[in-house]
């Protein structure tokens, strides 16, 4: 049955292969297990359910590709994207809770949906230039990093200067050694150097007795219920006019995630035709988009494809069933959340850290030494960590864009799309800055005697 659907030997494979394959993918993203709900319980949504609502949402999506696209892919809620929504929008006060955020991921996945189902996904990618793409890719990557230091302690608020070096502490130190110990391990490309610094570090927390472990009857148990998140979600506040910038601004992350992430598997993973042209690509995006929407109704942020799908392929997975073999790991977990929930949250502020640098690594292909290129892609970048804000990252590195492009008299390089989008983000950015209450305050106010 399984060669008979996935097509095994068509794909130069066998069951026992990619099994490991989903053994090796699952180990390598499995730290969102610990991850999504520590970011996602900032906006006060509940822990637990976070934890159960995360590994359905990637069981779901990585089965979902698996078997509508046969691909070795894996999907989960992605990074970058969950701090976009817990940091961005409900703790920086852009929504009024996370039901409303909820909402915008719904949306977000819906539009992506469309655009995708009516062939608009290409006109999207070919309009934003590749080097605004690589930028997003890297703010991202800086603003996950400065918030994992935040965690770990490293870095703390300052009335004065905003941020300064945290207090040295038990938490901190056993942090760094985390640190340490995945930045090794991934010097040596050992497969789930992520977990296995997470897991380090939770050990050191409970022999330090900085961390109670579980009573033996917590060690499997029932999941916890999805009931305090599961549909949620705020669908009359979230389709308001100032937050439809928002919601694309989520699918313009998850289209390029989704499409990197894509690319950087098709070769290794035998997906590539002849003419060089990515097979099921229309698959695996629809598949993306109908696991964010799901994922919104359990009560997640946006699921994307990873790229840790790579460390599978790397190991011979070519078909589906590595995928599901990753869905099946994953559900597993559904009945160890006792022992996963005593993960400290310094734990996991390492595993941004790193995930950051490798989200950051590909700024070298933006070439700074063309001015008109260096100005829109370093606003993008630095604009994110310094606003706690990667929407406005975005829009300020459009209307950057825009603006230099026309000021430099190369206007036809932008196309209706490229328009459209800074329209867009033009919009949000006077949103934000409430200048409609600006120009209104300054017209009734009189001139000082």
């Amino acid at each position: 049955m399984l060669e008979k659907f996935f097509k095994l030997k068509e794909h130069g494979t066998d069951k026992k292969t990619e099994m490991m394959a989903g053994l090796t993918t699952f180990l390598t993203m499995a730290y969102i297990i610990f991850v999504n709900p520590m970011i996602l319980s900032a906006t006060g949504m509940d822990k637990g359910a976070l934890m159960t609502v995360t590994i359905i949402a990637a069981a779901f999506g990585t089965i979902l590709v698996g078997v509508w696209a046969n691909v070795p892919l894996a999907m989960a809620p992605g990074m970058g994207l969950n701090a976009f929504f817990a940091y961005s929008l409900v703790l920086a006060g852009v929504v009024p809770n996370w039901q409303t955020a909820l909402g915008v991921v719904f949306f977000s996945g819906i539009f992506f949906l469309i655009i995708t189902l009516l062939g608009i996904r290409e006109k999207i990618i070919n309009a934003i230039p590749v080097s605004l793409r690589l930028s997003v890719a890297a703010g991202i990557g800086l603003f996950i990093t400065f918030i994992g230091l935040k965690n770990m302690g490293v870095v703390a608020n300052n009335d004065v200067t905003l941020v300064q070096l945290g207090e040295f502490s038990v938490p901190l130190l056993l942090s760094l050694i985390g640190l340490i110990v995945i930045a090794a391990l991934e010097v040596k490309k050992v497969k789930g150097s992520i977990l296995i610094g997470i897991l380090l570090t939770t050990i050191l927390a409970v022999v330090t007795g900085q961390q109670a472990l579980p009573n033996v009857s917590d060690v499997v148990t029932t999941p916890p219920s999805m009931g305090p998140i599961f549909m949620q979600i705020d669908f009359a506040q979230a389709f308001s006019f100032g937050l439809i910038s928002a919601a694309f601004s989520f699918m313009f992350v998850d289209l390029f995630d989704s499409i990197g992430t894509i690319m950087a598997c098709a070769h290794n993973a035998g997906m590539v035709d002849e003419d060089g042209n990515i097979q099921k690509v229309d698959k695996i995006l629809e598949a993306d988009a109908i696991a964010t929407v799901v994922g919104s109704c359990l009560g997640t942020s946006t699921t994307t494809t990873y790229i840790e799908s790579g460390s599978g392929i790397a190991a011979g997975g070519r078909t589906g069933l590595t995928s599901v073999t990753v869905a099946i790991l994953f559900l597993l977990c559904l009945f160890f959340t006792g022992v996963i929930g005593i993960v400290p949250g310094y734990a996991t502020a390492p595993a941004l850290v790193m995930v950051g640098i490798h989200m950051f690594r590909n700024v070298k292909e933006i070439d700074f030494k063309d001015i008109e290129v260096a100005i829109p892609s370093f606003l993008t970048i630095i604009i994110m960590p310094l606003t706690y804000n990667i929407s406005l990252g975005i829009a300020f590195g459009f209307i950057s864009y825009i603006i230099i492009s026309v000021a430099s008299g190369d206007r036809k390089k932008i196309c209706p799309t490229m328009w459209v989008i800074g329209a867009l983000s033009l919009i949000q950015l006077s949103i934000e800055w409430k200048v409609v209450d600006f120009v209104s305050n300054l017209c009734n106010s009189t001139p000082a005697n």
